[in-house]
């Protein structure tokens, strides 16, 4: 646990922003994202790191960007920081020690203009859906079948958008309320992308025992108004541009791994993701702001060792 980082400087290198989990770098031509252990809850970040946690969802993205880019094109260049630092004098600035400890954590990626919405796809009743389906029989608006339980398999994978809040909680809309911030057409594009991601994923997962629940992607724009800021509208123009995946892909930060060997729908799942910890924050009197609870030990290892088997069991 001695080995878990929770913040990261780097000398020379601009920090262009701290997120939950992430730190974002400038080295020029690229974007150098740099995971951390930290874990988040309820939009808390908790105060215990995760040992392991930033490998884990470095190589679960690098993965699932390979896996499907037949599908789409993402922001992947290399996780390789060390064979970079030749090409790029800002990283070979930086040192061999502070080289060696962003290998296996990190990715460098390209510059790009996110878009102001997260692009969800729900497989099954899980998380909110369940609890909008519970009072409306709807999630985010799409009217569903009535009989579902908790964790039920949906009769098709729903694209479920929100919005991208800066601090404080996401907030869930409908694909016409996407379209209507990001444009018909380029929401149509990212929903097409997004679920067929999803159902790529989703088949592949299955033949190794593990169920997707349901999963976030991230999309941009890479082409001539890539380093506009985020708030712009997409627009027409943004049509000439290309869409790609960004961000992360299918980690256990960002969707839900259920174990297909035990999964039994009208009750929740056991899940080799952060769920655990809510899980157990669940338990306990804490209001869910911040500062987060100090974690037992035992909660920190059983969440480093499920993000470790969920890797193992997805990509050996």
């Amino acid at each position: 646990m001695s080995n878990a980082i929770t913040t990261l400087d780097i000398p020379g290198l601009k920090k262009l922003r701290s997120g939950k989990v992430r730190e974002i770098f400038d080295v020029g031509d690229a974007l150098l994202f740099v995971a951390s252990d930290r874990i988040s809850a309820f939009d808390v970040i908790m105060p215990n790191p995760i040992p392991e946690k930033g490998r884990v969802l470095t190589a679960f993205s690098e993965f699932w960007f390979g896996k499907t880019k037949h599908i789409v094109e993402n922001h992947f260049i290399t996780s390789d920081i060390v064979g970079q630092a030749a090409r790029l004098p800002l990283l070979a600035a930086a040192g061999p020690a502070a080289l060696q400890s962003l290998q296996g954590r990190s990715m460098l990626v390209r510059k790009c203009r996110p878009l102001p919405v997260e692009c969800i796809v729900r497989g099954y009743l899980s998380g909110s859906g369940w609890k909008e389906y519970r009072q409306s029989q709807t999630v985010c608006g799409i009217k569903l079948p009535a009989g579902l339980v908790e964790s039920s398999e949906l009769p098709e994978p729903l694209f479920t958008p929100s919005t991208k809040a800066e601090s404080g909680h996401d907030e869930n809309i409908s694909p016409a309320r996407a379209a209507e911030i990001l444009g018909k057409d380029v929401a149509e594009k990212v929903a097409g992308y997004a679920l067929a991601i999803y159902k790529f994923a989703r088949d592949y997962a299955r033949q190794r025992g593990i169920i997707i629940a349901d999963t976030k992607f991230e999309f941009g724009f890479v082409g001539q108004a890539a380093g506009l800021p985020s708030s712009s509208a997409a627009g027409p123009a943004a049509l000439q541009e290309q869409v790609i995946l960004i961000d992360e892909a299918l980690t256990p930060d960002s969707s839900r791994f259920w174990p297909a060997d035990s999964y039994r729908p009208g009750g929740p799942q056991p899940s080799f993701d952060k769920q655990f910890l809510r899980d157990y924050l669940e338990t306990l009197s804490w209001n869910k702001t911040p500062p987060g609870p100090q974690l037992p030990a035992e909660i920190v290892r059983k969440t480093s060792e499920k993000y470790l088997e969920a890797l193992q069991r997805l990509t050996a």
